[in-house]
């Protein structure tokens, strides 16, 4: 018990050093930020897809709604976030499977990158073209 209670008295001193900001804090952290961003698009497009029920003019508002250039740019924030969600969580299935892989695991997250950077960059210049032409 005595060992409890001196490591709970130098708590704020470990706090400190939890984390250190390395590659694999990043991926957590991009990949839990990335999630929830998705989930709320998710709670968002079931609700205005319900809108359905409510009659056709009130759907047709809301989706119109959608042609805002800022909608639209947050259409390209979420494409962002749901390419990289994906690819971290190929990465995550391939420790989890392959226990071996995670001597790796920064060669894995840079991997991620360079592939998210390879895939993002045509995603934003064929999005980007709409969101210009609706300015």
């Amino acid at each position: 018990m005595r060992e409890r209670n001196s490591s709970v008295a130098r708590l704020p001193e470990r706090l400190g050093t939890v984390y250190k900001g390395g590659q694999g804090q990043w991926s957590w952290a991009l990949h839990r930020i990335s999630g929830v961003a998705v989930l709320l698009f998710l709670f968002v497009h079931i609700a205005d897809t319900a809108l359905v029920g409510f009659g056709p003019k009130l759907y047709n508002q809301v989706v119109h709604a959608y042609h805002n250039p800022v909608i639209r740019l947050l259409e390209i924030g979420l494409a962002a976030m749901v390419l990289f969600h994906a690819l971290n969580g190929l990465r995550i299935i391939l420790i989890d499977f392959f226990p071996k892989m995670a001597d790796y695991h920064k060669q894995l997250f840079q991997t991620v990158v360079g592939l998210y950077i390879v895939l993002i960059v045509p995603a934003i210049f064929f999005m980007g073209r709409g969101f210009i032409r609706s300015l």
